[in-house]
């Protein structure tokens, strides 16, 4: 996923096979709930489309990137494919010329810019579009993600899937903290 600075201007048609969309993926809660083996064949897959430009050492990477990832739902934790479809915009500029914000005092707070949220540093003559797409596939994904907009859930007392089946629970679930008094006789 590399493409040097004299190839430019260029397009580049880029596929994330299943192996590097799970990668990505890994160590976010709503794709580990899915308890999917290591090997999962249907973690996700992506197509992105780019177009370069080099402006003097600025390089441009404008296009898209489609396609899909499956989650755990939100409520029901049962398995939900998610569309990607993200419009990418950033620019890439040699690595001592991207602001370091980690070399600000620690009592600072720093709030990036608006400008600062789509630049990349490069290396030498070499761009490397891999971390911007791990990026941008983690960016895709919503934070609570749902099978169905009307998802009823797990019933908190015994767990059902209120979607597949109504259960027999008839008590209010015990809030925990009140867990330790419930069978106390007054």
């Amino acid at each position: 996923m590399k493409v040097r600075l004299r190839e430019m201007p260029c397009h580049r048609s880029i596929e994330l096979s299943n192996e590097l969309v799970r990668a990505t993926l890994s160590g976010l809660p709503m794709r580990a709930a899915l308890d999917r083996p290591a090997d999962d064949p249907d973690a996700g897959r992506a197509q992105a489309e780019l177009d370069l430009s080099a402006e003097g050492q600025s390089v441009f990477v404008r296009g898209s990137l489609d396609g899909w990832a499956e989650l755990a739902c939100g409520r029901c934790v049962g398995a939900v494919r998610i569309p990607i479809q993200e419009r990418i915009g950033v620019t890439f500029l040699p690595r001592n010329q991207v602001p370091d914000d980690l070399a600000v005092d620690a009592d600072e707070e720093v709030e990036p810019t608006e400008d600062d949220l789509d630049l990349y540093p490069y290396d030498n003559d070499e761009i490397d579009l891999e971390p911007l797409l791990r990026e941008q596939v983690i960016l895709a994904v919503p934070f609570a993600p749902l099978c169905r907009e009307d998802c009823k859930g797990l019933c908190p007392v015994c767990g059902n899937d209120l979607n597949q089946q109504e259960c027999g629970c008839d008590r209010a679930p015990i809030d925990p903290r009140l867990a330790a008094i419930k069978d106390l006789k007054v």
